[in-house]
């Protein structure tokens, strides 16, 4: 190159035609800050009607995409769908896992006996699915039984079980063999006296056992793009492969930053305290906790179904420092009234790694507040550094802006005694971008803490240090009031 100001890609410098020649060159094109990547990802079981290869993402747009590919009723299906009544705009693929080859599905029931003194009628749940079955007078539990049947049969495309009748027991059982299963709740509700002589006795489904393993899933999906990966299996074994997943892709070689997200909705507040704060333990990683009592005459939503509406409401907010408190996850039923979290105990689950999901305005299912599950560094020192989900996700896209401009700018440079302030600059003016967005705050009083320096074993290596305070979120407001008298 002849021109020390002037670096051309495409004209040669030992033309001798006489000619102009022009170029384009757009290094210096686009000055704006990148848009919010939220590409999110659900790894869940089909049933062997969804025609869709293990293994392999899928892109979907809707429900019905979620039933063909992965079948209906299925745990992927059901997740898929939570998200996108959550939200509409989600964009979403799925990778399905076949059932473990040694494993057994749940079996639960719905026994009626007698026989109906009054006409009336009985409501029934399958998860948050609701029957309404008319009972006339005289009817025999065998008739109302049938009707029960008849009446699950007609939803059954909505619901992760199958059913059959015989001698007055309604017999349900798991779509898809494992533990997830023996979650799904059943209940029933005899309104008022109006079905007297008809008992009901609902057995919770149990059975469920060999959950699959999702190592192929995170393999075939390593060299994916995806922002947000939901696993519908909470086990903390899968857990655990889902944590050393995203951690790979997320570290600086790989460079494709991510969160895990994932459900549970057993009522066991030590048991998820102990899995996310001490087991898990991961800045990545965030489970929405909505407990619920199998028993209560209410529909319940299921583990991987909150699973998919929290991920699909993280991935709602384009600005990923602003708070998610009070986003509501519609389509999720809330809990019982008598069985709902008190604030102390919410306190203990965000001590400990779990983001508690509690009804709130319009009976609504709401984002109390979404943390990870890191509560300790590696010294097993009590960390608040990685508290919130948001946290994590602001770096994330410090770096995409930081990394798209240096992209953009610097594609084919040299490595000169220019270039370090010409890298420093460009930082400096991303920092002084994402401070106007309230992303990140007080870069004037960081700029001396920005250094792009030579390395001094790499000759072609140039390292920045890049100090990001970030803006964090309102989470309290303390008050004093002083009485005067």
């Amino acid at each position: 190159m002849s021109s020390p100001g002037i670096s051309f890609s495409f004209i040669p410098n030992n033309l001798r035609r006489p000619q102009i020649a022009t170029e384009y060159n757009s290094d210096q094109a686009v000055n704006t800050l990148p848009t919010l990547g939220n590409k999110m990802l659900i790894l869940g079981q089909r049933t062997s009607s969804g025609i869709a290869n293990d293994s392999t993402s899928q892109q979907i747009f809707s429900s019905a995409d979620a039933n063909l590919y992965a079948g209906n009723g299925s745990v992927m299906a059901l997740t898929a769908k939570a998200a996108l009544n959550a939200n509409p705009n989600l964009s979403l693929s799925i990778v399905t896992v076949s059932d473990a080859v040694a494993s057994a599905d749940a079996t639960g029931s719905f026994a009626f006996d007698g026989d109906s003194t009054t006409a009336g009628n009985i409501d029934l749940w399958v998860g948050n699915v609701n029957f309404n079955v008319a009972v006339t007078a005289l009817d025999s539990s065998s008739t109302i039984a049938t009707n029960v049947q008849t009446a699950i049969a007609a939803k059954e495309h909505l619901l992760p079980i199958t059913s059959s009748v015989a001698a007055g027991t309604v017999t349900v059982v798991a779509r898809n063999k494992g533990t997830l299963g023996n979650n799904i709740p059943l209940s029933t509700k005899q309104n008022g006296m109006s079905t007297a002589g008809v008992t009901i006795t609902t057995t919770q489904p149990t059975g469920g056992s060999g959950d699959p393993d999702i190592t192929d899933a995170l393999l075939g999906v390593f060299p994916g793009d995806f922002n947000i990966i939901v696993s519908t299996l909470n086990d903390s074994t899968n857990l655990g492969l889902l944590k050393t997943h995203i951690n790979s892709i997320s570290g600086p070689t790989e460079g494709r930053p991510c969160i895990g997200v994932f459900g549970n909705t057993v009522n066991d507040t030590g048991t998820i305290q102990a899995l996310c704060g001490t087991t898990l333990n991961s800045e990545r990683l965030t489970c929405g906790f909505l407990p619920y009592v199998k028993t209560t005459e209410h529909g319940h939503s299921l583990d991987y179904e909150v699973a998919g509406a929290y991920a699909a409401v993280i991935a709602s907010e384009s600005d990923p420092a602003r708070p998610l408190n009070t986003l509501p996850l519609i389509g999720i039923a809330p809990s019982s009234i008598e069985y709902r979290m008190t604030k102390t105990q919410q306190e203990s689950l965000l001590i400990n790694g779990v983001t508690p999901l509690v009804p709130g305005v319009g009976e609504l299912v709401r984002i109390v507040r979404a943390i990870s599950t890191y509560t300790t560094n590696d010294a097993d020192i009590d960390d608040i550094a990685y508290l919130d989900i948001t946290t994590i996700r602001t770096l994330d896209y410090v770096r995409d802006a930081v990394e798209t401009r240096q992209g953009l700018r610097f594609p084919r440079s040299k490595l000169s005694t220019r270039t370090p302030n010409q890298v420093r600059a460009q930082v400096i003016d991303v920092l002084l971008q994402l401070e106007s967005l309230e992303i990140v705050e007080r870069v004037q009083q960081n700029l001396a803490g920005v250094i792009c320096e030579r390395d001094s074993q790499d000759p072609n290596r140039l390292n920045c240090l890049i100090p990001c305070d970030i803006v964090n979120g309102l989470m309290i407001l303390a008050n004093r009031i002083d009485l005067y008298l």
